[in-house]
């Protein structure tokens, strides 16, 4: 997958306009007023059993009058615009679509009304999890270094799908009776600077608040995740996951705590104490017990995030290397893995050598015919590399990975006009992919259509929130398509739509 440069990943540095001001504004507020729902830094004031003694507020109280979901939608929208402008996201296809499948298979037995969902990867090595009001879930890609399998993952997911469920947003807004914009902001101050300065720095934003503020936030809180909790598991077990993987990953995260200098972003949100992980194995308990499922699929993902985190290629390869010849229950994943690291270290015919016993039990696999086509990519091979991917959408046109695995080999090839066509119809079924309006852009000028590479540009930037570039590529746009009435048309409809996010975020 073409990796996005870093200033595209990073409009709004080199960039103005209000949607930057308003990042200011929060990043102001966030050292100044509490991370609401987000902080959540006490443990638990009641075990399982007193759950029954804790008064929380019904969903249909009167917060939900206080913020509107149509509101909470909007505010989501933002705040997702303006977290990708100062985080650096993963463009990884194939991860991108296992944690939208994870999270909708999960969303099926949450209570969430709305269960469309806005899926955002962090690529960073901390462990942490995040709900944003509006339906936003982000993760960093460290979860997956952290859970030891897919139950446990799950389980996070389960825990941040039940804050949305429960709103506990609206019900914090109705708990401090304040503004929406210092809520928000705290939340956007804290989860960025988690993601981009460290912990240390998320700490410093969320511990600057007022000790009255304070209190009261960190008493909600505290039901908050007690609720979350209680939630989360039960979700879990209605999709079939073993419940007691909760209490099994907050013990993983416990243990963070005592090796490691600086404790997973996660645990600064929701702290795990043993209380904690006692209420959770003591719900688990109480639930009918199921056995533990085949992740493997959950495996093959972590194994390309861990051949990432290695400093080296070579460096991965050596670590699989000795996974393979040790003890493995993972014996597909560390093969898997292995593979994707010969072949970022140039070695591509060991890396066909090591993948081949998967592709001959599977050979209609996703993520083995992507690190197959990365091989024929390797070599300059690009009439087998388009030749498998092309097999492989026809059999599974929907599967978003292959389709973009399949664009890319065209694009490294110089086949623009086949790149071209295939992104131009991707890009509807996904519109709110930054990574497809990138690659399009790009797709675009090397096939000759300069309309298409403003228009393609734009899209990206409004996905990132940098307005005032969106505009620009615009209006070149309109001036090149004075002789095509409808797509000047349609372009000078986005220009006005793109001028209304600009007034919403001045309003903020």
């Amino acid at each position: 997958m073409t990796e996005i440069p870093s200033k595209f990943r990073q409009p709004t540095q080199a960039s103005g306009g209000p949607l930057k001001r308003y990042w200011q504004r929060l990043c102001n507020a966030a050292t100044g007023i509490g991370a609401g729902l987000l902080l959540g830094a006490s443990p638990l004031i009641a075990t399982a059993q007193d759950d029954h003694h804790i008064q929380l507020p019904q969903l249909g109280d009167t917060s939900s009058g206080l913020v509107s979901r149509a509101r909470e939608n909007e505010l989501g929208e933002m705040w997702l615009r303006m977290f990708r402008s100062q985080v650096r996201t993963s463009s990884d296809a194939l991860l991108q679509q296992y944690v939208e499948n994870s999270l909708k298979s999960l969303a099926e037995y949450s209570p969430l009304e709305d269960k469309q969902l806005d899926v955002v990867v962090v690529k960073n090595d901390t462990m942490n999890a995040f709900a944003v009001p509006g339906g936003v879930v982000g993760v960093h890609t460290g979860l997956f270094l952290f859970a030891e399998n897919e139950d446990q993952f799950s389980s996070v997911l389960a825990h941040e799908l039940a804050h949305l469920s429960q709103r506990h947003y609206a019900r914090s807004l109705e708990a401090q009776r304040n503004s929406t914009l210092p809520t928000l902001a705290g939340m956007l101050g804290a989860l960025v600077l988690a993601a981009t300065a460290g912990g240390d720095a998320g700490i410093a934003a969320m511990t600057a608040t007022q000790a009255a503020a304070l209190d009261n936030q960190l008493r909600f809180s505290r039901q908050n995740e007690q609720e979350a909790d209680r939630v989360g598991i039960e979700t879990l077990a209605k999709a079939g996951m073993d419940p007691q993987a909760a209490g099994e990953m907050f013990e993983q995260m416990l243990k963070a705590t005592r090796y490691y200098r600086r404790p997973p972003e996660f645990l600064l949100t929701h702290p795990v104490t043993e209380k904690r992980i006692a209420d959770a194995k003591l719900r688990a308990n109480r639930m009918e017990k199921i056995p533990l499922r085949d992740s493997r699929e959950y495996h093959l993902m972590r194994a390309r995030i861990r051949v990432n985190a290695e400093a080296t290629p070579q460096q991965a390869v050596k670590r699989f290397q000795a996974e393979l010849r040790g003890v493995n229950d993972n014996e597909d994943a560390a093969r898997y893995g292995l593979a994707l690291a010969q072949t970022a270290a140039g070695k591509p015919d060991t890396a066909l050598e090591t993948l081949q016993p998967l592709l001959d039990r599977e050979p209609d696999k996703d993520a083995f015919v992507l690190a197959r086509a990365d091989v024929d990519l390797s070599r300059h091979d690009y009439t087998s590399a388009t030749k498998r991917l092309q097999q492989a959408v026809d059999k599974n046109p929907k599967n978003h990975a292959l389709i973009m695995g399949l664009a890319n080999a065209h694009f490294k090839a110089g086949n623009y006009l086949a790149a071209e066509r295939i992104l131009k119809k991707h890009s509807r079924v996904r519109r709110k992919d930054p990574a497809v309006w990138y690659l399009l852009a790009e797709t675009h000028g090397l096939a000759g259509d300069i309309v298409g590479v403003h228009e393609a540009r734009a899209e990206y930037y409004i996905l990132n929130g940098v307005f005032d570039k969106a505009l620009q590529h615009l209006r070149h746009g309109v001036r090149l398509a004075q002789n095509d009435y409808q797509t000047h048309a349609i372009l000078e409809q986005r220009m006005k739509d793109v001028i209304k996010m600009q007034e919403k975020a001045k309003e903020l």
